[in-house]
């Protein structure tokens, strides 16, 4: 797991990597938000430990450009500030926890651990599985109700984007992102759309609905609803 913290507290900033790294993570540190971003361009994060307040801007403005690039990266906001309508407007971001300072290191590493847990769970490791469809994503394999499904690695990719994101609209833009990023090679609009078009034709058998339109927008995985 790979996680960065923001927080322009060098102080804290420095105990949190040790403890972090101490744990098992592998942690980057910034101070401001343009080298944060700068991060978040070279690489996925699993999590952002982000502090509301940075010198050149702010946690909330970040966590809403890091939820429209890479939506399932996950974010816990630290703050001095415990106003209730602060931390309201962290959730509604995409926030998943929120740590008011001070705290003890030993609860946050504690939060930290149940959180990615929780991921992990969620994402099923390196499978998707929902007792009618199933893929091993490590072994580029696939069934569906019990019968062997052929999927190109491009296909793979765009699944393992989607499965990883259940019930979020990924905008057209973003999904071209992470496909461009994992392969390295340019993906244009059309392929994107075939490669939908195709992932549906192997998997919406018997009524069921994997993958919902949001017109003008993008795509969204409800994982095999009847129609």
């Amino acid at each position: 797991m790979r996680l960065l913290v923001v927080e322009d507290d060098r102080l804290l900033n420095n105990t949190l990597c040790y403890n972090l790294s101490a744990a098992g993570y592998t942690v980057d540190a910034a101070m401001t938000k343009s080298v944060a971003v700068s991060l978040c361009e070279a690489q996925d994060y699993d999590l952002i430990v982000l502090d509301v307040n940075l010198p050149d801007g702010n946690g909330f403005d970040f966590c809403t450009e890091i939820k429209e690039r890479r939506p399932d990266t996950a974010v816990i906001f630290l703050t001095a500030n415990d106003m209730e309508s602060d931390m309201l407007r962290g959730f509604e971001l995409g926030a998943d926890d929120y740590v008011t300072k001070p705290f003890p290191i030993s609860v946050f590493r504690k939060k930290v651990s149940a959180l990615l847990s929780r991921i992990e769970k969620q994402t099923g490791g390196d499978c998707y599985t929902d007792g009618t469809l199933s893929i091993n994503f490590s072994e580029l394999t696939a069934t569906l109700a019990g019968e062997p499904v052929i999927f190109t690695p491009f296909e793979y990719r765009l699944l393992k984007v989607l499965v990883r994101n259940p019930q979020i609209v990924l905008t057209r833009q973003v999904l071209l992102e992470k496909l461009w990023d994992a392969d390295e090679n340019f993906v244009d609009e059309h392929a994107l759309t075939v490669a939908i078009s195709r992932i549906r034709g192997k998997i919406e058998a018997d009524g069921l609905q994997y993958i919902k339109t949001v017109y003008g927008m993008g795509y969204m995985w409800i994982g095999g609803i009847k129609k």
